[in-house]
């Protein structure tokens, strides 16, 4: 028996629930972790609120990302022995697998080791804030060195996760956040400008980093009244991500 979290009913944290129960073993390409960590995200709060891209089918068990070790390995599994610290990547339904508990089977194509200096909570908690911007970010814009991109929210974990992409490719994090306070720490987090979109007129401080031509790539993850400014801010074909 291992004791997990699930929710009978849609609404708030109030209908998660601590529940025995027992996890099978693992299927086909399925590997099962004894969790020591869990990452808690926007989009599990999201599913459990019924506001999600997929429904909850009830009872619903929430949770995208896990540390801890392989418990039992599935038929047809390679590359993993029983005892590896082992971390979940974000890429399965919500309906099909949940990792909120101590016990889970996970899809093996989610499942990988990760570098020894995390922590437990670490290697839980790095997939989906990165996933979320580096799938924008490269797949998708193809970022490249010199050119700017804009970060609204940038101090939230998946901007600073965007900044450091961005950085990464050599491209230009202009970081904005709603007032100055954040401005110093935005800096030392690699942010290259930051705009305080409250103070500080956001188009024309971003023709002027650009030279008049506007960010090629937006990534905004916010939406709202905002967006009409971000668009007067992206360049000609420029991509924004809403």
């Amino acid at each position: 028996m291992a004791q997990v979290v699930r929710f009978h009913e849609i609404g708030g944290p109030e209908v998660l629930k601590i529940e025995e129960i027992e996890v099978p073993p693992p299927l086909n390409d399925e590997i099962q972790i004894r969790i020591h960590a869990l990452g808690l995200n926007r989009a599990e709060a999201m599913f459990r609120s019924g506001q999600y891209m997929e429904k909850p089918k009830l009872p619903a068990r929430p949770g995208y990302e896990a540390a801890g070790t392989v418990a039992a390995i599935g038929p047809g599994v390679q590359g993993f022995t029983i005892g590896d610290a082992v971390s979940t990547i974000p890429s399965f339904s919500l309906n099909a697998y949940g990792l909120y508990g101590d016990l889970a089977n996970v899809p093996v194509h989610a499942v990988t080791h990760y570098p020894a200096s995390l922590s437990w909570a670490e290697a839980a908690a790095v997939w989906m804030q990165y996933l979320t911007a580096y799938g924008a970010l490269i797949d998708i814009a193809g970022l490249k060195s010199g050119e700017t991109v804009l970060i609204p929210a940038a101090s939230s974990s998946v901007g600073l996760a965007a900044i450091q992409i961005a950085n990464k490719v050599g491209a230009v994090p202009v970081a904005l956040t709603r007032g100055g306070a954040k401005r110093q720490a935005l800096i030392d987090a690699g942010a290259t400008h930051v705009i305080a979109t409250d103070e500080q007129d956001l188009v024309k401080q971003v023709l002027g980093i650009t030279g008049g031509k506007g960010a090629r790539v937006v990534f905004d993850p916010v939406g709202g009244p905002t967006i009409t400014k971000l668009a007067r801010a992206t360049a000609h074909l420029g991509t924004l991500f809403l």
